[in-house]
Formats: structure tokens, sequence, C-alpha cells
């Protein structure tokens, strides 16, 4: 028998056959001779597409569908796709609500999202995002979440707020829009992993197993993995697996032959897809386990740049056929996921649909999202109001202010050889180096002249006060330092600058503000922002606001401080994530990815 949900189903279905049967019936919109962008047989052609409520009726002569009230849209010479997937992605790094990622991602032809929320996961545990699944079941477009199924990603050598783990699973698998587990941290390093915590591989699987025994999916996340320990990453998420973490064209070619998705990364810092995408254009493998997404996008570049269509035009600047890259952002994801009614454009699927002037440049001049006209001309049509978060999931940061002292690196003698984690831009993975530093007063200290500046990274959730240290080269600071409440995966609080009076101030400023981002120079704050809901998110500011605040932030960063790199608050935040080779910093200290342990930041 069927259930509610089934009942609805058959009753939606039995109207659109007496639509398309009946001659007294008629479409409610008809798109009339666009070109249709078949994602199933990988072909363009001139055809109409009629519309019933939410649905799509046919693709084809719609004429006899015409009636006296359907509205007809004139797209000759307009080209007709599925609208996009972003199938990987995290509110939190763009700073924004669902809301207001939305309101800046639908008009470029997004209509489905699918988050990760191990970020509010980290610093809240099921708390934060259970109230991230409720924002999500409140706005127009398609939102789903893919939950963590462990916090830290690397127990024991990093804090997190709440350590999640199997424990949690039966909750937060059954929040609503949850669709299953997230990437799957944890087993990156997989035989360092194996063989120093053994306890997080068992909890893993009973992870796993749980979520696949009540139809959900899980994500994998295998950077740099190969023959055994890649198989061991597959069977860990049950068999079925993808991975946004490829970064050659050598580990993407093994992925695809062993069955991986790989969602080939392209956001506002990392960016993967030109160099995976050559397992398609070089060696000629299949495409339809090949995803595209952004991973994590700043609000600026959602704004200026656009969403997946900016990504789908990079990829067709790659060599990739269009139509072929379109499949990337739609029927290939839809068929990862198991979305069945969407992705494509055919009868009985939803219509969402993007409507193309320029494909070449991916110019998206409208967008459907069920049935109904949502956004024209990069301009959304319809009311989003603002998504105000309840208080228990603000007010995340719980440590105290710091002394300058406490970030101190001893070191004897007038130079000190110190470990030194190397930037590398547009990148999540770092290099490691070794340099020598002055010292003053017992402590090693930044050397602006060769850009090895010093790096803190402090325990904000008051559970054991652990301060982290280290060097980093690459940022280019002339004066003052930076600090945010938004560092990979645990989010702890990260700061680096040009001197530790300065770091401190930044560093006990994102305190005062309960979260956020300081930027100070000699002694003063000259830039800040808050972010109240879990020291990652505001619910302050609109999209556009917080758009042309992290440009403001950035300006100041560049200008007064002499930052060098762009989006250097991201940059910063990945410096901490764990799993990511070469050498990362948390809470705990200067982490060897590699190897799984903690490394004293001066070499003696």
């Amino acid at each position: 028998m069927l259930d509610a949900v089934g009942i609805k189903e058959a009753i939606i279905y039995r109207q659109l056959i007496d639509v398309l049967m009946a001659d007294n019936q008629f479409a409610d919109i008809v798109l009339y001779q666009g070109n249709v962008i078949n994602v199933l047989t990988r072909e363009m052609y001139q055809a109409d597409i009629a519309i019933k409520d939410k649905y799509i009726l046919m693709v084809g002569d719609a004429g006899k569908l015409i009636g006296p009230d359907t509205l007809v849209v004139d797209v000759r010479g307009k080209f007709l796709s599925p609208g996009f997937m972003d199938s990987h992605m995290h509110f939190e790094s763009s700073m924004l609500t669902i809301t207001e990622f939305s309101r800046l991602s639908i008009p470029s032809g997004t209509t489905t999202l699918v988050a990760d929320p191990h970020e509010i996961g980290n610093a809240l545990g099921p708390i934060g995002m259970k109230a991230m699944a409720e924002e999500a079941s409140v706005v127009p477009n398609h939102v789903h979440l893919v939950v963590p199924a462990l916090t830290p990603d690397c127990p024991g050598l990093e804090t997190a707020g709440y350590d999640i783990t199997s424990k949690d699973m039966k909750e937060i698998l059954n929040y609503p829009n949850v669709i299953g587990i997230g990437e799957l941290q944890g087993f990156s390093n997989a035989k360092h992993v194996y063989r120093n915590t053994p306890e997080v591989i068992t909890d893993l699987v009973a992870s796993t197993t749980y979520a696949k025994s009540i139809g959900k999916i899980v994500d994998g996340n295998a950077p740099d993995l190969f023959g055994q320990e890649l198989a061991a990453h597959i069977i860990a998420t049950g068999g079925k697996c993808s991975c946004h973490e490829t970064t050659t064209k050598e580990e993407c070619v093994e992925k695809l032959r062993q069955g991986v998705y790989v969602f080939m990364r392209e956001g506002s810092t990392q960016r993967n897809m030109a160099e995976c995408i050559r397992a398609v254009t070089e060696e000629g493998l299949d495409s339809r386990r090949c995803i595209l997404a952004t991973d994590d996008m700043v609000a600026e570049d959602l704004e200026k740049l656009g969403h997946m269509n900016e990504i789908v035009k990079r990829t067709i600047a790659e060599g990739v056929d269009p139509i072929e890259a379109i499949q990337m952002v739609t029927i290939n994801p839809a068929t990862y996921f198991g979305l069945e009614d969407r992705g494509v454009l055919a009868p009985g699927k939803l219509a969402d649909i993007a409507v193309i002037s320029d494909l070449k440049e991916m110019t998206v001049e409208g967008v459907f999202l069920e049935g109904k006209l949502v956004a024209s001309q990069g301009e959304l049509l319809i009311d989003l109001p603002p998504y105000i978060y309840p208080e228990e999931v603000k007010h995340s940061v719980k440590c105290k202010k710091i002394q300058e002292s406490a970030i101190a690196i001893p070191a004897s003698g007038k130079e000190a050889l110190v470990r030194c984690i190397e930037l590398i831009p547009d990148q999540n993975l770092s290099g490691s180096l070794e340099v020598t530093v002055k010292t003053q007063q017992g402590n090693a200290i930044s050397d602006v002249a060769q850009d090895a500046l010093q790096m803190v990274c402090v325990e904000r959730y008051g559970r054991n006060g652990g301060i982290g240290k280290a060097f980093v080269k690459g940022f280019g600071l002339k004066h003052g330092a930076f600090a945010e409440s938004v560092a990979h995966d645990t989010h702890n609080i990260m700061a680096v600058g040009t001197n530790s009076k300065d770091i401190t101030m930044a560093i006990n400023r994102v305190i005062e503000m309960e979260g956020g981002i300081a930027v100070v120079k000699n002694g003063r704050v000259i830039e800040e922002m808050r972010l109240p809901v879990g020291g990652l998110i505001t619910d302050e500011l609109t999209g556009p606001e917080v758009s042309q605040k992290i440009v403001d932030l950035e300006r100041v960063t560049k200008v007064e401080l002499g930052c060098s790199v762009h989006a250097p608050f991201m940059h910063l935040s990945f410096l901490a994530l764990s799993t990511s080779p070469s050498w990362k910093l948390t809470d705990q200290g200067l982490i060897d990815v590699n190897n799984f342990k903690i490394l004293p930041p001066v070499i003696e």
C-alpha cells in the first residue's frame, strides 16, 4: 500500500496525464522553441517545454497544450538547461545563512544545493546542524544536507566544540532534508589513522553501515589515496564513494577507474578542476562520474562572478564540450545522489530550468524553479525574508582572552631554525619549510623580510585551553595581524601577523565579538566583522552586505597590512585543515599530516 507521500505523488501524476490526454486541459507555461540541452543523450535540438504546476509535462511540440490562459514564453535562440546543482559545499565558508546564499546563487541558475554542515557541527554539534536543517526547510530552492560522521577530523590532534561519533547518527541522519553522511573524515589519511586510532575506523564503519541501512548516501574524502588505501576508503563508505579532494590528473584517473565519483572542485581558493578534467580531455575517460562542485565560495565571488554557471564556463574553457560540462552539474550529480525528480528536462521531472543566452559564457538570463520564474537578468523575483537563528546557536566562543606571553615561541640563541608552513595559493594543500628567524627576549619572532610570520591557533570552546604555534610563509604581511574564528574544520581562532602584540589584540577582539574577523595594525583594530552564528555565519547582514564587508576587510588587509595573497581569510582558515597534507596548525600544535603527529615549531 502507498504511504501519504506515495498517494500524493500518484495524484499529481494522474493530473499531469489528464492534461496531456484530455482536449480541454492545458499547460500553465510553454517555453516556446528553445534550444533544449538533452543531458540524457548529450545532444541539443529545438523544442518546446510545457509546464504544469511544478512539473514538466513534455519536451517537444507543445502546440496542443497551449490554451487561452497558458503563458507562452518565446525562448527562440536561447538554450534551456536543467537547473544546476552544487554537489558539495559549505554555507559556513561563505559566512552566509542558507537564505542569503540562495539569494545570490539562484539568479545564476543554481536550483539544488547539497551542503555539508560539518563546520557548524564541529562548533556546536547536533544543535547547530538541526538549526541549519530547519532553515533548509523554508527556502524555495532545494537544499539537502549531508552530515558529518566524525568530529573532530583527527581526534587527539585538534579540539572541536562537540565530538560527533556513531552515537549521534540516529538523531542527525533523521533531521529534515538530510540525505546522508558528508565527506568521510578520519579516513583520508588511512594508514596513519588505522595505526594510531583504529577505534575511529570501527566507529566510522558503524556510522556508514547505519546510514546505508536507512537509505542514506555516504560521501567520501580521499586526498592522495591510491591502491590499497583507496580501496579501504571505498569500502569504508559502503562501496559507493565520492571524493572532492582530488588534485591531480593521475589521482583522478585512479579514482574514476575504481568507481569513485570525482567531485572536481573549483571554489574561491581551492581550484582543482583544470587539473582533474585532464582525465577526460587528455585520457579520454568517461565523464559520467565527473561532477563539478565549489566546496567553499565567498560571497563576493557569488555576487560578482556567479555560481555553478561560472564553474561550467571554466570547464568549457578547458576544452570540454558545453553539454558534457552541463551534465556535470545536472544529471551526473542527480544520479549519484538518487535525486530522480531533477537533473534532466523530461516528462514528470521538476521544472527547474536555466534559460541561457550565451552557452560559451554561460550567461543565465532566466531561472524557473518548480515551474515558477524566480529570477530574470540576474535579479531575484521572489521575496526571501532574512532568516534569524535562535540564541542557542550563538555565543559559541567560550575561551577567555589571552596574554601576549601565551603565544610566545621559546628559542635559544640569536637565531632559531623553525618549521614553517608554506601557503600554496588556491589549494588547501600546504608545503613544509625550514627557515631561520631572529629571536627576541628568548623567543622566535616573525621575519617580515623573508615572509616567515608567526601563526597561532587558540582553542575557543573552553575545553582545554590549547594554543598551537608555528610560522607560515605566503601572506606577505608587512604590518599588523588578523584573526578569525573560521578555521577548518574545528574552527578554533586562527591568527597570523608580524608581531605578537597585534596578533594577541586580533585574537582577543574575536573573543570579545564571540566570533568573527578582526584586522589590527599598530595596536588598533582597523576593521572587523561579527560572525555570531557558531562563530561562522552572520544573520545580521544580507548577502550583498557580507560581500561588501569582505571586500572592505580584504582591502584593508592588502593596503594597510601589505597582504599579497587574494582571499586571505579563506586561505588562513585552511591552514588548520588537519586532513590535508602536509603541515597544518591546530590548537594542539603544528601537525605533520602525513605522519599523524605533532611537531615542535623550533628545530633544536
